[in-house]
């Protein structure tokens, strides 16, 4: 292990459970190894699988399994998500640092003390990676895992973006509620209006029935014969006339009197 930490990279974590990262200690095939401070001070090493290794169920269980080997789950007391035994308590595997606390989950971490030139948390990365044959000596090519190219670390917090809480929902379906009844309202304003404007315009007056009753074509009336009017005689035409004189006669041939 080195023991020469290195500033911290983008992606690395700020802080795992209640120890804050400080720098970088080791880069391991399958995680990485931070220097820490413990809410007390204590400096202590973390150790974490890359994303790689998370995502493959058979070597996170190779990392969990040997953390709570090294801790003994049952004669140190390591309980829950995180565990924290007893420093009379040694660890279970020859080699094994002290399990101060540690994390299960898809992003498993464990803490460790830090001593230089001691073993840390790096110690279980190491039964992570396997290669050849689990009996006897390899016989033949070392087995690479497929995940090796995922170098990012593994770190905790949900994958997807968390689901609504049970009272942002009760909050949604109300406001989705009331703004239905809002518009069913709206509704109901514009069908009465325009009811009541059809209403109150003048109806058209309905003009009486008309009965049609043929009348018979006029007959003509006998014409009553009308007297023709007489000419006035001219004074060349014979016929009374005014007393007097004709023109040409003579006066002695008077009658006397």
């Amino acid at each position: 292990m080195a023991n020469v930490a290195s500033p911290l990279q983008y992606g690395d974590p700020p802080g795992l459970g209640p120890y804050v990262v400080q720098a970088r200690l080791h880069a391991a095939p399958a995680g990485f190894v931070y220097l820490a401070q413990s809410p007390d001070g204590r400096a202590v090493s973390l150790a974490v699988l890359t994303r790689g290794a998370a995502y493959d169920a058979a070597a996170r269980d190779r990392f969990v399994t040997a953390i709570r080997e090294a801790g003994g789950r049952e004669r140190s007391g390591l309980r829950g998500r995180l565990g924290r035994p007893g420093r009379s308590r040694g660890a279970v595997l020859d080699g094994a640092p002290e399990v101060l606390a540690y994390e299960g989950g898809r992003a498993p971490w464990v803490a460790a003390p830090y001593a230089p030139g001691q073993p840390g948390a790096e110690w279980f990365l190491d039964p992570v990676m396997v290669g050849g044959t689990f009996i006897g000596a390899a016989h033949g090519p070392d087995f690479v895992p497929y995940w090796l190219t995922d170098r990012a670390p593994a770190l905790p917090g949900p994958g997807r973006p968390p689901r609504p809480l049970t009272e942002t929902r009760k909050r949604v379906l109300l406001a989705a509620l009331t703004l239905v009844l809002l518009l069913l309202l709206v509704t109901a304003i514009l069908l009465v209006m325009l009811l009541g404007r059809r209403d109150s315009e003048p109806q058209p007056r309905q003009l009486p029935p008309t009965v049609f009753v043929p009348t018979p074509p006029p007959t003509p009336e006998t014409p009553v014969p009308q007297p023709s009017p007489s000419q006035s005689p001219s004074p060349s035409q014979s016929g009374p006339s005014t007393p007097g004189r004709s023109p040409g006669e003579d006066p002695g041939d008077e009658a006397p009197l």
